[in-house]
């Protein structure tokens, strides 16, 4: 197998007088050529690479910068290639020099991507963005407002109104918490340097906290617990997984009903399940395949906050090598279910 079809992004390959000489099945993919009709053609004739403004790259020379043994490579720049159809593409091209014991040039590796594909990522990262400042708007304003009005007022405000204006506040401020983390997680994830800081979590106790601290956005909140006696505890970050919790019970609140919840945990011999189920009027069968992508949101229920919970939950199970699943029977409710392996401290702690 060619070692450069196990690279994710388009190689090419360039001898010193720029043309192919190898090429990934990544390219082939990119281009609509196969690797064997690139061999041995010319660049600017099998791609006619331009700039924005049209001018041909890597045509008539190297850059003139590649005269310098230091210059060491190509910076990234917008190019457009013909592929074999005749469309044309707009990539983002980069590339490094090899250089012949005189320092000469004697070819280059090229390496192009999508533009459109960053460029979907660059739209989808601004709209996180503006998506949850919004969320962070309404608990902020709500904290501004009563420090405010207990920093004016101090001496005339009731102590149970007091108490009542510092556990809102303090709400509010878990809140913003929450929204913070998430936007990093998203981060993280993207570029896989999410962390996990396990440790041996008792599921029960953690559930059970969860669910005391969202009575307060939700007093009417009634649920049922089911934990079987010696339920083994999961090997997990105990922060992700009230993340999780917290955004199914709150999706449940939300877009069904706080009372009637049903939280049910199980343990096999492979891994631990753990259950949030309703008494809604369930999700429709053409939305059940859309609840986990990005900025999805019912039109049934309070369809309030970001639309990224459930997006960020299954990327937080998945990142314990879990899964977060979801099944609903119309009128009667839903049911959204994750996995965590029992096999995890093993795994991640093997023995020498």
């Amino acid at each position: 197998m060619d070692p450069l079809d196990g690279l994710p992004d388009a190689v090419l390959v360039l001898d010193a007088d720029r043309k192919v000489v190898g090429a990934n099945q990544a390219a082939a993919a990119l281009t609509g050529y196969g690797k064997a009709e690139m061999a041995g053609r010319a660049l600017h004739e099998l791609l006619s690479p331009h700039d924005d403004d049209g001018r041909a790259l890597l045509a008539d020379g190297w850059p003139r910068a590649a005269n310098l043994r230091s210059v060491r490579g190509l910076p990234e720049q917008a190019v457009t290639v013909r592929r074999a159809d005749g469309s044309e593409l707009r990539t983002f091209v980069t590339g490094s020099y090899r250089r012949d014991a005189e320092g000469a040039v004697a070819g280059a590796s090229l390496v192009l991507r999508d533009a459109h594909r960053r460029r979907q990522l660059a739209e989808a990262s601004a709209e996180v963005v503006s998506t949850v400042s919004h969320e962070l708007r309404s608990p902020l304003t709500s904290v501004k407002g009563y420090t405010t009005l207990l920093l004016n007022r101090w001496e005339r405000i009731g102590d149970d109104d007091k108490r009542m204006m510092l556990e809102q506040i303090h709400h509010d401020a878990d809140r913003v918490t929450r929204l913070i983390t998430e936007l990093l997680d998203i981060s993280r994830m993207a570029s896989g340097r999410l962390v996990l800081r396990r440790q041996m979590v008792d599921l029960p106790e953690l559930i059970t906290g969860v669910v005391e601290k969202l009575k307060m956005e939700y007093p009417d909140m009634t649920v049922d617990f089911d934990f079987p006696p010696g339920m083994p505890k999961a090997y997990a970050d105990p922060d992700k997984l009230v993340q999780v919790v917290t955004n199914l019970v709150e999706n449940a609140c939300k877009y069904a009903s706080p009372v009637g919840l049903r939280i049910s945990a199980s343990a096999t011999p492979d891994d631990i399940a753990v259950s949030v189920a309703d008494r809604g009027e369930g999700i429709p069968a053409e939305d059940l395949p859309k609840v986990f992508t990005r900025f999805f949101r019912r039109s049934e229920g309070r369809p309030t906050g970001s639309g990224l919970g459930l997006w960020i939950s299954r990327g937080l199970v998945d990142a314990h090598g879990g899964e977060l699943a979801v099944s609903s029977v119309p009128g009667q409710g839903s049911v959204f279910s994750f996995t965590l392996p029992l096999s995890a401290f093993e795994d991640t702690h093997p023995n020498p």
